[in-house]
């Protein structure tokens, strides 16, 4: 007897493999059968008939850090079928941390990844200094969904190097090596492996840099070395943005720096790579040096987005073109429907869009209004350049501000506006789709449980079904690659073995998915993290199913209130 038995589904095993018609079958919370048709009864039977059943997706870059000690679900990532989280990511955590270093921590991860501090401050359930010890309280906590975590750079030199952990100041000989014993000590515990962060735009909420930023190569080999004799890990790069010049390191640049990194110490490379506006083709060259290096016999693995990477924008979000006006701030402390009201009144409207006027642009140029679009409802994330705000104000023959106000007026004062940053240069998703062909690269960089009031890319797994399988006109990604790149794929780069295939053995982490009627909502503030911290949350419809350690945790998206989620420690 069977403790669940799904029939009659359309089977993308993750593999790449071609899809089949048949049935998976789960006992003791393990895949006992797969195939056309599998004998034997269950418990309970899930008619899959029209759906596809996936392995449960594994998202290896998100923010879950402290999250993960107050929230079982780890929404919004478990909206979308994940069923396996990293956390540690962009070389900031809570781990390891004396008392007094708790607030700094917060300050930084607030900075850095726009998690409010209210609510980390008071959501956060503390319990430890060392990794280990944090690593013990994840494991303790009920969750729906399986949680990972590697140890951050920031955390672990602040915590050894104490305020001169924050600035530029070089690690000394007796520093590198506390840190690689730790280090060390927390991937013998069963962190996933190590985060290091290159980009000095990062910095925390008062401006100081991700500790570590300006590490030099003694003391990120002093660190990944101590951790590659121990065992092979994963060391995930935030690396400054072409990978070629950079900072703090030997000459040759970054990429060189990582790659002899990882030919001493036997650790495998993760880091982003993605079309960027000002150097469009770079990222060809990028992927060409890893095929090289992979061929070398270096493991690394180029994550890329799976569609622009867009900063949202509307009246109750973080970034937009009138948080400068004078008038701003009085009408930001005002309850969002009430903001609305006035919002709404044309002398508001006509003072807010000349004093943004007149203050003009104090972004250093990042607000490029040609590459400003209209989400809409339901949401466009492939818009064409005519859509832009520029293009209409200019059609319109209107001032760009007016355009964009009106906009974000739209839907109740709730519509939002998507400003690519990345993956956008050409206005289409042309250089991600090639990406995303491309045999290294997996799937990252959702950032789930971050930028909690300007980005909302947790909802991938969604995106990548829904549009480049399903609804894109012209050229559509095969169904077996998309979700191959989300589960076997990713759950490689940490040498989860255990999971990612729809196979006899593998861990029973499946989804039933509706695919013709998948479909994403617009993103939505929520006001539900702790001290009334707000967040974007996108909703999705068309999951019937999704199961961990072969219990089902969501049916049709709803919480079953199973918890049957547990802490992955590494091999």
């Amino acid at each position: 007897m069977f403790d669940l038995k799904i029939t009659n589904g359309t089977i993308v095993d993750g593999t790449c493999g071609a899809t089949f018609v048949g049935d998976v079958a789960i006992k003791d919370g393990v895949i006992v059968g797969v195939g056309s048709s599998v004998d034997g009864d269950a418990a309970e039977v899930i008619d899959a008939t029209d759906r596809i059943v996936t392995p449960g997706f594994v998202d290896i870059h998100c923010h879950y850090d402290g999250q993960a000690t107050w929230d079982a679900l780890l929404e919004p990532s478990s909206l979308h079928g994940i069923t396996t989280v990293v956390v540690g990511n962009c070389g900031v955590g809570f781990a390891p941390v004396a008392d007094d270093q708790r607030d700094w921590l917060i300050e930084l991860m607030e900075g850095v990844e726009d998690i409010p501090g209210t609510a980390l401050n008071e959501g956060i359930t503390w319990g430890w200094e060392s990794f280990p010890e944090y690593l013990d309280v994840l494991a303790s906590k009920p969750r729906a969904i399986d949680i990972g975590a590697l140890v951050p750079h920031g955390a672990l030199r602040t915590y050894v190097m104490g305020q001169r952990g924050a600035t530029d100041q070089l690690a000394s000989p007796d520093d590198i090596q506390r840190m690689g014993h730790l280090a060390a000590e927390a991937v013998a515990a069963g962190a996933l492996g190590f985060s290091s962060n290159r980009l000095e735009g990062h910095k925390s909420k008062s401006g100081i840099p991700v500790p570590g930023t300006y590490a030099d190569e003694a003391e990120l080999a002093g660190i990944i070395g101590a951790i590659g004799r121990v065992r092979q890990a994963t060391v995930e790069w935030a690396a400054a943005g072409n990978l070629g010049g950079g900072i703090g390191q030997a000459a040759g640049g970054q990429f060189s720096m990582m790659r002899r990194i990882a030919e001493d110490s036997g650790n495998r490379m993760l880091f982003t790579i993605n079309e960027v506006h000002g150097n469009p083709g770079h990222w060809r060259r990028q992927l060409d040096k890893v095929a090289a290096m992979v061929d070398d016999g270096v493991a690394a693995f180029p994550q890329v987005h799976g569609r622009g990477f867009c900063l949202l924008m509307g009246f109750d979000t973080t970034l937009h073109p009138f948080r400068f006006a004078p008038r701003w701030p009085g009408l930001a402390a005002l309850p969002f429907d009430q903001r609305l009201q006035r919002l709404s009144e044309t002398a508001v409207r006509r003072q807010l869009i000349d004093e943004a006027i007149e203050v003009g642009d104090l972004t250093n140029g990042f607000l490029q209004y040609d590459m400003v679009f209209s989400m809409g409802d339901p949401p466009n994330y492939e818009p064409s350049a005519d859509e832009s705000m520029a293009a209409i104000a200019k059609g319109e023959g209107r001032h760009v501000l007016e355009v964009v106000y009106d906009r974000m007026l739209a839907n109740d004062g709730r519509n939002l506006l998507s400003l690519q940053i990345i993956n956008y240069a050409h206005a289409n998703l042309d250089s991600s789709r090639e990406m995303l062909l491309h045999p290294l690269t997996v799937l990252g960089g959702s950032d789930g449980g971050a930028h909690c009031a300007t980005a909302s890319d947790a909802s991938m797994p969604s995106f990548m079904l829904s549009y480049w399988a399903r609804d894109r006109v012209a050229g559509r990604l095969p169904l077996e690659l998309l979700v191959h790149k989300m589960t076997a794929a990713t759950a490689a780069v940490f040498d989860m073995d255990d999971r990612g295939v729809l196979a006899v053995g593998k861990k029973a982490d499946v989804n039933v998915i509706d695919l013709a009627g998948l479909q994403l909502g617009l993103p939505e503030m929520r006001y539900d993290l702790p001290a009334g911290g707000k967040r974007l949350v996108q909703s999705a419809v068309g999951y019937d199913a999704t199961i961990v350690s072969g219990t089902v945790t969501r049916r049709h998206g709803v919480d079953t209130f199973a918890r049957p989620g547990e802490l992955v420690r590494s091999a």
